[in-house]
């Protein structure tokens, strides 16, 4: 079956000159002081670079590189790192304030982010409210509660369950710690931000280890935290070696597309809900957007079709690899691939070819475990 794609757009603005947002994003010291804090907890350990051999035959690309987030801090999902990692922080600076015994921390969340901040609360010992809108699954719900989060169930999408988030918290005195940033919040988002750059400094370690050289990244986006802590990260490594940056969001939720095309931060009224629920964001953050807006190479928006089909063939090796289990939106990089693959326009605006070594991040495993054996079995 041909992949289709629902728009595509190439970034002329990109061009790796990135000093200037990348430094402002993250000032000397902030990332590497939450890799040292991260990699002392407890359940700390890289996570797996997989090699996809058979798919990269399959794409005819000389290799295919998958970061498999399935097993992060068994929490199932990249977004471990950084929900948890802000709600320690909040906590050290109410404790020098003495003002520690008062907090309790809300945020809105598609399931994996408010995971990690009910998570991180219940290691705390501290209150926790999480915000979801009328499409996420109530698997997801369930496992929001298990970690002794109240959970408040909002009509409507994702911006709906902020903006019920936003006015709670401003009428009972919580805490927000969210993974998207706005006019006036931006200090939480930035060290959500900063635990996901871990994620990236694991990733070049294993690169090097294994001794490639990256030609392009696939990586997701709903709101662009993950893509643009990530982005600026590499950019600080890589430098002008940095590879080619590919975005891939939803169709049915395609902001940081649109907010391309207008070269300004665009709300997107979400209608539909995809599949890829991570993925369903109806705006950018404040903080990633100047990160996207010069660091991307290109956006590509996607249906669901190549979802459940993807998400088998991570379940079941074609080859030598380990069978993974990887959830809705860590089918992402896959589909993205073989659309490119399958549109001789897109492979030749990208430049992708048998000799390109690609990245992508397996963002979650079976996050929603009913849905996950529905689909896969």
């Amino acid at each position: 079956m041909k992949y289709t794609y629902a728009n595509y757009y190439q970034n002329p603005k990109q061009n790796n000159a990135m000093h200037e947002v990348a430094d402002d994003l993250f000032p000397t010291g902030i990332c590497e002081t939450a890799y040292q804090s991260i990699t002392q907890w407890p359940d700390y350990k890289q996570t797996d670079l997989i090699a996809l051999d058979d798919f990269a035959k399959q794409m005819g690309v000389k290799k295919v590189l998958y970061k498999d987030e399935s097993t992060r801090l068994n929490l199932g999902s990249f977004k471990a790192l950084g929900g948890a990692y802000a709600v320690q922080t909040v906590l050290e600076a109410r404790e020098k304030t003495g003002d520690a015994s008062a907090l309790t921390v809300c945020t809105a969340t598609d399931g994996n982010h408010g995971r990690s901040v009910s998570w991180g609360a219940q290691q705390k010992n501290i209150p926790c409210h999480i915000f979801i809108h009328a499409g996420v699954s109530e698997a997801r719900a369930k496992s929001l509660a298990e970690y002794g989060a109240t959970v408040h169930r909002v009509e409507g999408n994702y911006d709906d369950s902020i903006a019920e988030c936003i006015k709670m918290a401003d009428a009972n005195g919580w805490q927000i710690v969210s993974d998207t940033s706005w006019e006036g919040y931006r200090e939480i988002p930035t060290q959500v931000m900063a635990g996901y750059t871990v994620l990236a400094a694991e990733v070049i370690e294993q690169i090097e280890q294994q001794k490639e050289s990256l030609t392009h990244i696939i990586l997701q986006a709903g709101c662009g935290g993950m893509a643009g802590a990530l982005i600026a990260y590499f950019w600080k490594h890589w430098r002008d070696d940095l590879p080619e940056i590919i975005i891939m969001e939803s169709r049915m939720s395609d902001c940081v597309l649109e907010s391309m095309q207008r070269d300004q931060i665009y709300l997107v009224d979400i209608v539909d809900e995809t599949l890829m629920a991570g993925l369903s964001c109806g705006e950018v953050s404040e903080l990633a957007w100047p990160i996207l807006r010069h660091g991307a190479s290109h956006v590509i928006t996607v249906g669901d079709e190549g979802v459940k089909p993807m998400m088998r063939y991570l379940a079941k090796s074609e080859g030598d690899r380990p069978d993974i289990v990887g959830g809705e939106c860590s089918a992402s990089g896959l589909i993205t691939l073989k659309t490119i693959m399958d549109n001789p326009e897109l492979k030749e605006s990208i430049h992708i070819d048998e000799n390109s070594v690609i990245f992508m991040l397996g963002t979650e495993g079976a996050t929603d475990p009913d849905l996950y054996k529905e689909i896969v079995g």
